[in-house]
Parts: structure tokens; C-alpha cells; sequence
């Protein structure tokens, strides 16, 4: 299970000016990918992205693909846990068709507004953005069929909270289909304990099968899991820790038992 090592006020204010900086300047140098080459290089499809708007796609920094295992159908209801500048989002509407409902959850409140502009723009009128956790989203019991998330998850210093919650959100059959960074060895304290790293979608992550543990432990099957192998971080620092390690980027399906 995972364990509060990090100063979480710390965490919570350094994921903020970092995510803040992503949706107001997604062409600016990060220590990972962003933008749609990126994302039909992890597998989505141009017709997945033409149905998100371009600035969307922009600051889109996700770390994974996980549409064809969530295989979202019409009507259904989803909740995107760190929606971000609203791409996954956008694009599950398109999947759930106008009969749908997607509600994106985000903390930081320039990707919520850049969000709800993107969606009165281009007209979506069944995505809604709400300011919550992810761990803690204020919705009631049972409202949704399917919860998605992409390189978030990560980011929470209470990740068993954060798969509760979905647990929550969803009733039996339910669906959790994400993408998340993940390493094959525990990391140490030096790593774990450093909120910059944690920021940086490395200091958080958990042991693999601790991942799918926490998830199981919680009232989930996963049913399915795959590697990233397209995913890849630009600094030197994430670098060395892919290679010292193991970390790497994972999509995964549960089913809500």
C-alpha cells in the first residue's frame, strides 16, 4: 500500500505551479513530453484528436494511452481524475456521444479554466470541470461507469485514497482505466522523501505490483496491463531514475467487484 513519505502541503503546491505553468505555456521546456506528437506516438488516433480542441493537445501531458482498454460506449458516464487542460476528457465525450456525461476533476485552477473555455468554445455541453481532488472529488456514490486517469495518480501522497475514491464513484462492473508511472523496485527514502521528485512524476511513483495490489485491495480486478514503451522523460534526472529504477509508464483495466 502506498505510504506518506513527502511533505504533502509541499507536494500539493509545487504539482500546482508546475501544472499552472503547463496550461498557461505548453510550449515551454519541460522534463516531459507534451503536445499531439506525443500523443499519437503513445497511440491515439487523429481522429481521437481532432475531436479534442488543438490547445487541449497542447498541454497534454499524459503518460500513456488507455482508451482502447476503458472501450468507452454511448450514454455512459465518466470521471477524468486530473483532467488537466481537458484533452482525455474531451475525447471520452466524443466517445459517450451526447447521451453521456464526462466530469473532469482537477486541483489546479488554471487547467480549470483553460478547460471550461476549451469546452464552452468548441461546444461540449456534456463535459463538465469541477475543482476537487482527486482523492476526494465530492461526488456521490455510484454516479459513473467508467473512471479514467492519465499520469496523475503518481502525483497523490495517499495513492489507496485515490483508488478508493474510484472504487466510490463506481458500482459493480465498474470501470478504472488509466496510464501511470510506476518502477520496478521500490525507491528509496533520498527519492521518495524529495517533493521536487515527486512533482516530477518520479518521487511518488510506486512499485509495480504494489500498484496493482493497492488497486486490488480496494474491491478491483485488473483485468489487463501493458507498458508504454513510447513514453519517454527529456531530463537527465528522470533519465537516470528510468534507468536506475525501472520507472516506466503503464496503462491498466480494472473492474469494479
Amino acid at each position: 500500500m502506498s505510504r506518506t513519505v513527502v511533505d504533502a502541503a509541499d507536494l500539493e503546491r509545487r504539482v500546482k505551479d508546475m501544472y499552472t505553468q503547463v496550461a498557461l505555456e505548453p510550449h515551454a521546456r519541460y522534463h516531459f513530453e507534451m503536445g499531439r506528437a506525443m500523443a499519437s506516438r503513445l497511440g491515439y488516433t487523429d481522429e481521437q484528436l481532432d475531436a479534442a480542441p488543438p490547445a487541449s493537445i497542447e498541454s497534454f501531458a499524459g503518460v500513456g494511452y488507455y482508451f482502447g482498454l476503458a472501450n468507452l460506449r454511448p450514454g455512459e458516464r465518466v470521471v477524468d481524475l486530473g483532467s488537466g487542460s481537458g484533452m482525455d476528457s474531451f475525447i471520452a465525450a466524443h466517445k459517450v456521444g451526447a447521451n453521456g456525461q464526462v466530469t473532469g476533476i482537477d486541483m489546479t485552477d488554471a487547467q480549470l479554466e483553460k478547460a471550461e473555455r476549451l469546452g464552452k468554445e468548441h461546444g461540449f455541453t456534456s463535459v463538465q470541470f469541477r475543482r476537487a481532488f482527486i482523492d476526494e472529488t465530492g461526488l456521490s456514490d455510484g454516479c459513473c461507469d467508467v473512471v479514467i486517469s492519465n499520469g496523475v495518480i503518481n502525483l497523490s501522497p495517499d495513492k489507496a485514497a485515490v483508488f478508493r475514491e474510484a472504487a466510490r464513484l463506481l458500482g459493480p462492473g465498474g470501470r478504472l482505466a488509466l496510464a501511470d508511472i510506476v518502477t520496478g523496485v521500490p525507491l528509496p527514502e533520498t527519492v521518495s522523501c524529495d517533493a521536487t521528485l515527486w512533482a516530477a512524476c518520479i518521487g511518488g511513483a510506486m512499485q509495480r505490483d504494489a500498484y496493482v495490489e493497492a488497486i486490488e485491495d480496494v474491491g478491483f480486478t485488473v483485468t489487463a496491463m501493458k507498458s508504454n514503451d513510447e513514453y519517454r522523460f527529456l531530463s537527465r534526472s528522470a533519465q537516470n531514475a528510468t534507468r536506475d529504477y525501472g520507472v516506466q509508464s503503464v496503462s491498466l483495466l480494472a473492474i469494479r467487484n
